[in-house]
């Protein structure tokens, strides 16, 4: 995905960022195009105000729908999603559902492995994603890192 992460995010498109992401068919239909859009703006030099605002105008006139079932998976060592000690984070699955309580699915409550990832939670686009850690990486090794 894009590194948006919202108005204030101090990561914004860092151009290190390497985050190989495997998309089911219903991602495909309606998470990928809001990657794509995404991406398409801040290749065109837009600032993050202006894509945040053209993120909130595309949800208004078409965004794709939403699809029951959408799920992607990052387990690739070679991922390159920040820039701290940890810069392959962990290999996890993610979950699309309509912006919902998140404590709906156990996210971010004591000792759950439910992660609610700030990415979209409903600002701008009507999504939210559900991070949980796969325990492995795609090529078999065990990953043991732990989010902090």
């Amino acid at each position: 995905m894009g590194q948006f992460e919202g108005e204030g995010a101090d990561m914004f498109w860092n151009p290190k960022g390497r985050g190989p992401v495997c998309f089911n068919p219903p991602a495909v239909r309606s998470i990928l195009p809001i990657t794509i859009r995404r991406t398409e703006m801040v290749l065109a030099g837009q600032s993050k105000a202006q894509i945040f605002e053209g993120m909130k105008a595309w949800v208004k006139q078409g965004m794709p729908s939403f699809e029951p079932g959408a799920m992607s998976f990052m387990m690739s060592k070679e991922q390159h999603l920040n820039d701290g000690s940890h810069p392959n984070w962990m290999a996890h699955l993610m979950f699309y559902a309509p912006v919902m309580d998140g404590s709906a699915w156990g996210a971010d409550l004591p000792l759950s492995p439910v992660m609610l990832h700030p990415h979209f939670r409903g600002n701008p686009e009507p999504v939210d994603e559900f991070m949980v850690p796969a325990g492995w990486w795609s090529d078999g090794t065990p990953d043991p890192v732990k989010p902090q």
